[in-house]
């Protein structure tokens, strides 16, 4: 057999040398490719384990696979596919195709950390061999499924370089959207056959020569389509695919890292071939290897059931992979693996046309959702054939190359159909297109096809020319009409993953969502109506589309009334889910935890724990975890590490924040709990110190905002009282304000603000100063940045606000234009930013000062002018005043109840209407006396 085999292909040999020595003027390296190419079909071929190259997504080798399947019906089929993948497969019935088999870790050891999350997918859809080969197997009994690929965890280990794409993309290929390209993520694509020319010379001469726009278009033209065909036969298709993988191989630049995993990829299958091989006592005759027609004419020393045993498989890092289906879409594999906009679309189309022209009845799922179930016939059903026995593949390169392409005829009903349904479709997209644009898109097609050497026109060539014909300046709606034509021919279908093949979270989620009686799984968005206060069991379904909100992408689960605050309960609630649309994120959601509450636990503490973690995003997770878990064990954890990131902190960027969520915090503890938690009162007493301590840097440092230092007095002055019933020093907050020299004229007014809040400076000294700025040519211009100073210091002190509105009320009133008109923006600015805390007042304190009607606005007298406010005047000593408690004898009636309650029968006593002298002292002298002793005795 072996010299038979050595003179099967020497007709094309002999062939092949003639043509080298004619085109290259004599044996070259030209002669070298070519022969090489034959040498490297011919040892595949002559393998005993068979090797059946195939392409990703390609109908012809679905087409293949499942004639040469029931051809051969192996006991075993070796996969190129990741090894730790296998036991997902069983999963793909309760699918609807296409779904990609996943791998994902979140927590990494080995790899950079810059690396996680780390995801690889391997989509999988009808139309293409792998699934044809993983029904075949798991179906038939006696039958076993191995796959020899690298695991997940070896993908990323023998990446030197960390790079998440190893495909190209099509340079005219239109990008896809971003809702469609997001369905895999960022993922690692894990594909079997990949088969592109890498020599970029190489595939722009054949897409040149060819005709075409891009790759996918010219695979389909010359290498779909002819093998594809009724008259080609299995050893037609695997010569021809081994040649392709044979040429594009060899005219590979050399990428020496791409070329290392490559063959170490092939390594690693012969490797364990072999090993499933010795361990089961398998005849290779027996056997099939799916593979990539590039992997299939590979040139290592271990290739083939007799190859060397010299490669060593390292072992895998301690990182954890979790495994699962996710949906998967055209779209997303066309972005994933750098194929042409709506080519897996029209690979389903040839895939339907080519089994109907075939006959060849393909491998589906027992139970598999999405597929129709066949009829039952009356007429008995053929016999299943018996396996053939191993036959000399022949020549068939020979008369394949030399033979004509066969021209289809032109089917022009097909076409007739295709032109008039592109033309429906345009209409109800907003296009002007009639009855006369169909027979151009008829006619074009047919004018493109033959420019383009071919008598039938293919899908793209119809494309190209509806855009031709139909499109205009303006694309009326949301779809142009290429994106229409890819509709037309199959759109994009999205896959979808079955309630039994979801993690325990995603099924979780499904039963406790169950009584919203919402079909979850369908894509689309759904309303769904709580009524709590009527049906108290949808709370716990409110409690789950919170956390799904918090947890998943924008859009899975949107409320649309109804909010979640701390100390609050919900009444009515109504969302907008689209868990169907985002079923990945759920899926992912499922690789860190069994149930929402634990995923959530994790992600707080990850971000609590984080070292980039500020007192205000730990504070956030304190929030979240009584909003969400309503866990006090939780909460007070995260408190403490609050406590501790506070008090390494040494700027004051997030002092807003923090004062707001402190706030939230103290106001709810103070109406739910019977005591505060200790470590909010350890917070307020170490924030309150930390506060005081960064004041005066805070006032003169540059990098520090106003908003930013008014949120640091904000904290100290509303937790004053707190923090000093704690153990806390009023004179450390005096201190830091007396040591605070502020040159920002903003800055300065916020200092001045808080000097009156704490009795150093009054109210009169306060308006003075600002007529004072009025009054000075020299200061007017950046008398607006005063004034927001005093609108950023109603946070710490709203006792102002009447001051406040005074003081803007005579910049408008006095300014000039050219100073008053820049400022305006800055104000407005500086009201959005705190329009929730500031706004309000300062329109509750306008209401009340101004006038309600127009009318009286002429006649109006601001109160300030009207009757100026009295000196702050300290009484002194001395000077003779009016004494005695007067209100209480003149109203002796309450003080007769309470000395009557407490048994006092004592009658009122009269007082001297003028009293004079200290009356006190004379009455009680004793304390006097001994004073008096005490003193002159020292």
């Amino acid at each position: 057999m072996s010299a038979a085999h050595e003179g099967t292909f020497a007709t094309l040999r002999t062939q092949l040398q003639e043509a080298a020595a004619t085109f290259a003027d004599g044996p070259d390296a030209l002669e070298g490719i070519l022969l090489g190419i034959v040498d490297d079909v011919d040892r595949a071929v002559r393998e005993p384990l068979e090797v059946f190259p195939v392409c990703h997504h390609s109908p012809a080798s679905a087409t293949a696979m499942a004639r040469r399947l029931r051809e051969k019906q192996p006991k075993v089929v070796y996969l190129e596919l990741c090894e730790d993948m296998a036991p997902l497969l069983t999963e793909l019935r309760n699918c609807r195709l296409p779904v990609a088999v996943q791998a994902f870790a979140t927590e990494v050891d080995g790899f950079p950390a810059e690396w996680s999350p780390l995801s690889v997918v391997a989509p999988i859809t009808e139309a293409s061999a792998e699934y044809q080969a993983i029904a075949y197997a798991l179906d038939t009994p006696g039958v076993e499924l191995v796959l020899v690929d690298r695991s997940s965890d070896h993908v990323f280990q023998w990446d030197p370089r960390g790079t998440r794409t190893e495909q190209s993309t099509d340079a005219d290929a239109p990008p896809p959207t971003e809702e469609e390209a997001a369905l895999h993520g960022d993922a690692v694509g894990v594909e079997l056959g990949d088969l592109r020319p890498r020599f970029a010379e190489l595939e722009e001469h054949l897409l040149r020569h060819g005709k075409v726009r891009h790759w996918s278009e010219w695979w389909h033209q010359y290498v779909e389509l002819p093998l594809g065909d009724r008259g080609s036969d299995h050893d037609t298709y695997r010569q021809v695919m081994l040649l392709i993988g044979s040429l594009f191989r060899r005219l590979a630049p050399g990428d020496s890292d791409r070329v290392r995993v490559d063959e170490d990829r092939e390594r690693h299958m012969w490797t364990r071939m072999r090993e499933h091989l010795a361990a089961t006592g398998t005849d290779p005759a027996d056997c099939l290897y799916v593979c990539g027609a590039f992997h299939a004419v590979s040139r290592v020393a271990e290739f083939g059931v007799h190859g060397t045993d010299t490669f060593e498989i390292g072992p895998r890092t301690a990182t954890t992979w979790q495994y699962g289906l996710i949906p998967s879409s055209h779209a997303a594999i066309e972005a994933q693996f750098g194929l042409a906009a709506g080519s897996v679309s029209i690979a389903a189309t040839v895939w339907a046309k080519n089994l109907k022209r075939t006959g060849v009845k393909p491998y589906r799922l027992a139970g598999q959702n999405g597929t129709k179930k066949a009829k039952p016939k009356k007429a008995a059903a053929p016999a299943v054939a018996a396996p053939t026995a191993a036959v000399p593949a022949s020549d068939k390169l020979t008369g394949f190359l030399r033979r004509p392409p066969v021209l289809d005829r032109l089917d022009e009903a097909e076409l007739l159909g295709w032109s008039v349904e592109i033309v429906r479709a345009a209409r109800r997209n907003g296009y002007l297109a009639s009855t006369a644009d169909a027979i151009a898109v008829f006619e074009t097609s047919i004018l493109l096809a033959g420019m383009r050497d071919r008598a039938r026109p293919t899908p793209y060539d119809f494309q190209d020319a509806a855009v031709t014909c139909i499109e205009k300046d303006t694309v009326p709606g949301r779809r142009d009409v290429r994106r229409l034509v890819e509709i037309m021919m199959g759109g994009d279908r999205v896959g979808q993953v079955g309630y039994d093949a979801l993690p325990p979270l995603a099924r979780d989620v499904h039963d406790r969502l169950a009584p919203l009686n919402l079909k979850l799984q369908q894509r689309g968005v759904q309303r769904a109506l709580l009524n709590i206060a009527a049906q108290p069991e949808l709370e716990r379904c409110s409690d789950v589309l919170w956390m799904l909100r918090r947890l998943m992408p924008r859009g899975a689960a949107r409320p649309i009334m109804g909010e979640r605050r701390l100390g609050e309960r919900p009444i009515q609630e109504s969302w907008d889910l689209a868990l169907g649309t985002h079923q990945r994120a759920l899926i992912e959601l499922g690789y860190e935890g069994v149930s929402l509450e634990q995923v959530l636990e994790q992600r707080l503490r990850r971000t609590a724990y984080d070292p980039q973690a500020t007192a205000a995003t730990v504070l956030a997770t304190v929030e979240d975890a009584t909003l969400y878990l309503r866990s006090r064990r939780l909460a007070d954890e995260l408190g403490t590490r609050a406590l501790e990131v506070l008090s390494a902190e040494r700027s004051v960027d997030d002092a807003p924040e923090v004062l707001r969520r402190v706030r939230g915090l103290l106001a709810y503890y103070r109406t739910s709990e019977p005591v505060l938690p200790p470590w909010i009162e350890s917070f307020v007493k170490a924030g309150y110190a930390h506060y005081c301590t960064l004041l005066p840097t805070a006032f003169t440092d540059d990098d520090a905002t106003v908003r930013q230092v008014a949120a640091m007095l904000g904290f100290l002055f509303s937790m004053e009282s707190l923090a000093l019933s704690l153990g806390c020093d009023r004179a450390q907050l005096e201190l830091a304000v007396a040591q605070s020299h502020p040159e920002d004229p903003s800055k300065t007014a916020l200092l001045w603000a808080a000097r009156n809040h704490l009795g150093l400076l009054s109210r009169a000294e306060l308006r003075a100063r600002c007529v004072e700025l009025l009054a000075n040519p020299l200061v007017v211009p950046a008398y607006p940045r005063y004034l927001s100073g005093f609108v950023h210091a109603l946070e710490p002190v709203p006792g102002l606000t009447d001051f406040v509105v005074e003081a803007v009320s005579n910049a408008f009133g006095r300014l000039p234009d050219p100073v008053l008109l820049p400022w305006l923006p800055t104000l407005i600015s500086t009201l959005r930013t705190s329009g929730t805390e500031l706004a309000p007042l300062l329109i509750r304190e306008a209401g009340r000062i101004f006038p309600g009607r127009l009318a009286a606005l002429d006649e109006w007298v601001p109160p300030w002018r009207a009757r100026p406010e009295p000196e702050a005047v300290r009484p002194v000593r001395g000077t003779a005043a009016p004494r005695g408690v007067a209100l209480l004898a003149a109203h002796p009636a309450t003080c007769d109840a309470v000395a009557n309650l407490l048994g006092c029968d004592a009658a009122w006593a009269t007082t001297d209407p003028d009293p004079s002298g200290a009356v006190l002292v004379g009455r009680h002298p004793d304390t006097a006396v001994a004073l008096e002793a005490l003193l002159s005795g020292s």
